[in-house]
């Protein structure tokens, strides 16, 4: 069963002697938030992944979570928590392509509360089965199109975008709280700029993370 306790711990390929080489490479590669590595080492990738790639839930690689769709890949996971992530505590944070969860049980364990948006109805209702599996109770969820936002439960402290539109949306700039932070992939090409933008009242400043590669963000929803 997916919430039992053998599977969330993980054995062979998916125990946590496995995870904490993962944690070493996202070490090596700069990360250095304790917070972040911590709940990175302790939330279970592999209940993310279908059966067949499990034994793969903790290689520092994107993998198929179906519908086109990829899991991101630990280090990118791992970067644009820690750019959103300060010492002040985050109240609310929006999460713009829900996925599979994963990214979404990451920031619950660090926000007192994430707000969700995914536009493939049978993604989000995995994610919700997953994320039920790891008690995490302060998550809401919507089925709709994340490029308009959720205006109605902002402002947000944090706004983390898992697909790249082809310019930063006005609408979700007006959703950040002053003072809040967004960290977007950004391009129309296979590789985009991961940008970190930093509210300030109505200026708004922009500094390149790192180069990634994203599906991009599409307008509609899809039921199937």
């Amino acid at each position: 069963m997916l919430n039992s306790k053998q599977n969330l711990n993980g054995i062979g390929m998916t125990s946590q002697r496995t995870r904490e080489r993962l944690i070493g490479r996202l070490r090596d590669q700069g990360i250095d938030s304790m917070a972040v590595l911590d709940v990175m080492r302790s939330t279970p990738r592999h209940i993310f992944l279908d059966e067949a790639l499990s034994h793969r839930a903790y290689e520092d690689v994107a993998l198929p979570i179906g519908h086109n769709q990829t899991i991101s890949q630990p280090y990118v996971v791992a970067r644009m928590t820690e750019a959103i992530h300060t010492n002040h505590q985050l109240d609310r944070v929006l999460e713009i392509g829900t996925g599979c969860g994963y990214q979404t049980a990451v920031l619950a364990r660090l926000a007192k509360r994430v707000m969700t948006i995914e536009r493939i109805r049978p993604l989000l209702d995995r994610a919700r089965k997953n994320l039920r599996a790891l008690e995490l109770r302060n998550i809401e969820f919507k089925h709709g199109d994340g490029s308009a936002g959720w205006p109605e439960r902002g402002p947000y402290d944090a706004i983390i975008t898992t697909a790249a539109p082809q310019h930063v949306p006005e609408v979700l700039l007006e959703q950040l709280a002053d003072g809040g932070r967004m960290v977007i992939p950004v391009g129309a090409d296979e590789i985009q700029e991961l940008r970190l933008i930093q509210r300030n009242q109505q200026e708004f400043k922009e500094t390149l993370l790192d180069r990634v590669r994203f599906v991009p963000l599409l307008t509609g929803q899809l039921q199937q």
